[in-house]
């Protein structure tokens, strides 16, 4: 963990780093409240031992200005002058635990190890909340194709280190679920995941999610947002569609990815975060460097290992297996379901061209399961047309729900960037994410 110490006497910070350094852990030792507040802002930190005397300062005030700063903050505070009334009004103020002096380096220890495994289960329970819509076979990255060997076979490769990771891919080949399969194979996979999606926010509030605000930085901001860069200290960052970041932020991310340094809005003070970061992208950023809509820089600091990731339709050999793995996963929670498919259906499986990816197959695979409530899926309940376009005619029978997603699908294959997109469907890119999210694009 990383601990800040708070003390006005040289000889109990010394001793509380020593003691804290030899369990593994990373100390910053300060004086005064300001000094901690300095620090605070400029880095994570998971516990704080505090004085309640700080020389003519009140180390009581000093926890609320700290959790302020990190809301995940463990405070312990440490008195010569303990008392009922003190470690209760402690508590009150936020603080987690109560240390009288004098201690010994065993009372540290049990305190540190108490919090260390407090922070870890918060983490655990914040990346399997993350998680749970993901939860799935799509995350199966077992494959039979040689292309999608190659792409797993350098994430492994890549996932022990802390190089940044560029994953291109058409949408729904499963970027998220190989970013995701990055950090868990790496040493960061008991620190936070965080998913930043580029293309859901306008940039004023992309920049705060990423970075964080101080509290009237803006319209609405009635309290501090330390972001979500700071709540993945130690872990692992996916900004997903990071072609769509909007070009005002992109300095601003440069310099994170570069120096690990930023401000939050609204404020001047330069901060520090241990974070990775893995981006991914459907668009050819290459041709967006051209026309001026992403930094050259920024995307050779994202570049430093690509994986490309094959459509579904470059992948044959995998679409029949993992169509099985999904249904046997929805007849598992839906409680019923088929057992399997027809040949017939397998092969209507296997012919489709799949311009969805693995999304798309998820979206149909359900909806098959439960049109075929027993037996087996024929090929009439996927209601697929091997071979041919998912192209279709005004007029024709189908409902307007899949009218405007086979509309979408055809503007986002014939524009470059999803804000040209959104500009052609006569909508923002916040609506155009949110029909790509429901129809699963």
């Amino acid at each position: 963990m990383n601990i800040l110490v708070v003390d006005d006497e040289s000889n109990i910070r010394k001793v509380l780093v020593a003691c804290v350094e030899t369990e593994g852990h990373r100390a910053v030792a300060v004086a005064t409240a300001s000094d901690a507040l300095h620090a605070c802002r400029r880095r994570s930190f998971d516990m704080a031992f505090v004085d309640l005397q700080l020389g003519a300062e009140k180390g009581l005030d000093l926890i609320p200005a700290l959790l302020a700063e990190s809301p995940w903050l463990k405070v312990v505070v440490i008195t010569a002058y303990a008392s009922i009334e003190t470690a209760v009004e402690s508590i009150r103020r936020g603080a987690a635990d109560y240390l009288p002096k004098p201690f010994t380096p065993a009372q540290v220890s049990v305190l540190t190890q108490k919090v260390a495994t407090l922070r870890a289960l918060e983490q655990r329970v914040a990346g399997l909340q993350d998680a749970l819509g993901d939860a799935g076979p799509q995350a199966d990255l077992s494959t039979s194709s040689p292309a999608m060997q190659r792409a797993v076979n350098l994430a492994r490769q890549v996932a022990p280190t802390d190089a940044t990771v560029l994953i291109r891919g058409e949408t729904g080949t499963g970027k998220g679920v190989l970013a995701r399969a990055i950090h868990a194979w790496g040493p960061r996979a008991g620190k936070p995941f965080a998913v930043v999606s580029c293309p859901s926010l306008s940039a004023e509030l992309l920049e705060s999610e990423l970075f964080g605000h101080v509290k009237g930085a803006f319209t609405g901001a009635v309290r501090d947002n330390p972001g979500r860069i700071a709540a993945t200290e130690g872990g692992t960052l996916f900004l997903d569609e990071i072609g769509d970041l909007p070009l005002k932020l992109q300095p601003k991310l440069l310099r994170f990815v570069q120096d690990l340094e930023y401000e939050r809005v609204g404020d001047q003070a330069t901060r520090k975060a241990d974070v990775r970061v893995i981006a991914a992208t459907n668009a050819d950023l290459d041709e967006a460097v051209k026309s001026g809509r992403f930094r050259q820089d920024l995307l050779y600091r994202l570049n430093v290992v690509q994986i490309d990731l094959p459509p579904l339709r470059e992948r044959p050999e995998d679409t029949v297996a993992l169509a099985e793995r999904l249904l046997a996963h929805f007849k598992r929670k839906h409680g019923r379901g088929p057992s399997g498919f027809t040949p017939e259906a397998a092969e209507a499986v296997r012919a489709y061209d799949w311009p969805g990816n693995v999304r798309e197959l998820r979206n149909v695979v359900e909806r098959a399961g439960i049109l075929c409530t027993e037996g087996v899926v024929d090929a009439a309940h996927l209601m697929l047309r091997p071979g041919v376009s998912t192209t279709t005619s005004i007029g024709d029978p189908v409902s307007l729900d899949r009218l405007e997603e086979l509309h979408i699908r055809a503007v986002l294959a014939s524009t470059k960037s999803l804000d040209e997109a959104a500009s052609v469907l006569g909508i923002d890119s916040v609506t155009l994410w949110r029909r790509r999210k429901r129809y699963g694009i």
